[in-house]
């Protein structure tokens, strides 16, 4: 019989925030792998586990761990925030053991673009782009161009990885880039620490989003200092700071569902394609 491994997306790193699939896949496991700030989130929800934890960059000795676990006959998953389909483990995992005997099952999980867009209203109900602009494994031309061309598409922008100590413009110059095809008071939303203490969501005009660049903090990871702590994690509740195109802020409480920026945001239509939001951040 052939050797099983699971790549298991979490989501946003609450168990309320996991699918039913994901958490029974992990009840299941002799020994659960990640990197180690995604363990940290999810330890305490599987305490008799078995946990293997790396760096950053450590990815393929990951999957390696891993591959050589299932084939001593450990029932063996790793993991990856949100979905391990998307920017995750699935892709590395496969390659890895492309010549081994081993069957790969891919867990999905809710990705930042999708609890995001929950949040904010309805930004995803039209054609989307997820971009990533980490260039790790992408060099910036690659990135800059795709972001040219989605932005002269007219799609909705989800931007992952926005910034990082040694990427501290990466997220100006996106908005650079995006401005030559779009307007300066297209609405855009910044959610930050998605389903964790401190959960927020900001709503402002693109033209504005680079100026909030100060919000996207270093993770131990690529790109924030603390689990999810980047410009695109969403709240699941919290304050909603939103900026008008003239930048008058107010605060409202998440609750407060019959506010007019609720109602803009929930109810696609003629009003809503002028006002809804076109551009947000995720990682």
């Amino acid at each position: 019989m052939k050797h099983r491994i699971y790549v298991v997306g979490i989501g946003p790193g609450s168990l309320q925030g996991m699918t039913l699939q994901a958490r029974e896949i992990l009840d299941g496991c002799d020994c659960i792998v990640g990197y180690d700030t995604y363990i940290d989130l999810i330890r305490h929800y599987f305490p008799d586990k078995e946990f293997v934890t790396t760096g950053m960059t450590k990815e393929v000795e990951r999957c390696r761990m891993v591959r050589d676990r299932a084939k001593q006959g450990q029932t063996v998953a790793i993991v990856s925030s949100g979905d391990a389909g998307i920017y995750g483990m699935a892709g590395i995992m496969h390659e890895v053991a492309a010549d081994d005997d081993v069957d790969i099952v891919v867990i999905p999980g809710v990705t930042a673009a999708s609890a995001g867009a929950a949040l904010l209203g309805a930004p995803l109900v039209a054609d989307t782009c997820l971009i990533s602009l980490s260039d790790l494994l992408t060099p910036w031309e690659k990135i800059a161009n795709r972001l040219d061309c989605a932005a002269a598409g007219d799609f909705v922008i989800c931007l992952y990885n926005p910034a990082s100590k040694k990427r501290a413009d990466y997220l100006e110059k996106a908005c650079d880039i995006i401005l030559r095809h779009q307007p300066a008071d297209t609405p855009a939303g910044i959610v930050r620490n998605i389903g964790r203490e401190g959960q927020e969501v900001t709503v402002l005009t693109w033209a504005n989003c680079a100026r909030c660049a100060w919000i996207c903090s270093v993770r131990s990871s690529s790109a924030t200092a603390r689990p999810g702590t980047s410009m695109a994690n969403w709240s699941h509740r919290g304050d909603i700071t939103y900026e008008e195109p003239r930048m008058d802020c107010r605060r409202h409480d998440r609750r407060a569902e019959t506010s007019p920026l609720c109602r803009l945001l929930s109810y696609p239509g003629l009003r809503v394609r002028r006002h809804r939001l076109r551009r947000f951040v995720s990682a």
